[in-house]
């Protein structure tokens, strides 16, 4: 299984450029490292904002320029930009997401705009990683497969503990904050569950005996579609946030 991952990695960033793969991924990750560690409120917000400028921007990019222009294509033209595409976007966007949204939850914390933080991350951890892994089932057929199924257990397991640790001291939090980690449940949701999987899916028919275009011209629309839902997500957030700052 270790084998077969590695594999897949490593074919998916040869074929998005591997300098491209390992760069989009490292830079925002150490300067989010350094950010939480090391760095000062400022660094830390720059980092936050930053990711979170770009996740915004590429995702609205996608829903409103890109998907248009895409879905005029015929079906071999609509897979030719998507298999260009997909490899570069697989690693990219979580990385811009994994920033974004980490960096958000421990910048609200230091500037104090985040009480009863625990167990309200606890709860936002349980609402994405419970749905996202039966959700990357579902889109491989696997859901009764026992490795899904375990995962799921493990999950759900490692989730109740947490929860049983940390929901004794429950309390309302900020009312901006709380708006806000709803709609990163949606967003995880969304990028976790369903977008990178179709990504996945792209990647594993691209590199088929025989790729079925129209297949992947299907799934690269949708997912630039569903791109575009994320990016009005995040122009919402970005909202919400405005009256946390104020």
């Amino acid at each position: 299984m270790a084998t077969k991952s590695r594999g897949f990695v490593g074919g998916m960033a040869n074929r998005a450029n591997p300098a491209f793969a390992a760069g989009v991924v490292a830079v925002p990750l150490v300067a989010l490292a350094y950010a939480v560690t090391a760095g000062s409120l400022r660094h830390l917000m720059y980092v936050h904002v930053m990711a979170g400028v770009l996740w915004t921007g590429i995702d609205l990019f996608m829903g409103l320029v890109l998907g248009p222009v895409v879905g005029g294509l015929d079906e071999s033209e609509k897979a030719s930009v998507f298999r260009r595409l997909t490899p570069k976007t697989t690693f990219l966007m979580p990385a811009l997401a994994t920033v974004t949204i980490f960096g958000g939850m421990t910048l609200a914390r230091r500037l104090g705009k985040f009480p009863h933080a625990d167990p309200w991350i606890a709860l936002t951890s349980t609402a994405i990683i419970l749905p996202v892994v039966a959700l990357v089932a579902s889109q491989f057929g696997a859901l009764t497969d026992r490795r899904a199924l375990a995962a799921l257990g493990v999950a759900g397991v490692g989730h109740a503990a947490w929860l049983a640790q940390t929901l004794p001291s429950f309390a309302m939090t900020d009312h901006a904050i709380a708006a806000a980690l709803g709609i990163v449940v949606l967003l995880s949701v969304l990028g976790f569950g369903v977008l990178l999987p179709g990504e996945i899916r792209m990647y594993l028919e691209m590199t088929s005996a025989d790729p079925d275009e129209e297949l992947l011209g299907a799934i690269g629309m949708r997912n630039a579609k569903l791109a575009g839902v994320q990016g009005l997500l995040q122009l919402a957030i970005i909202f919400v946030m405005v009256y946390v700052r104020l």
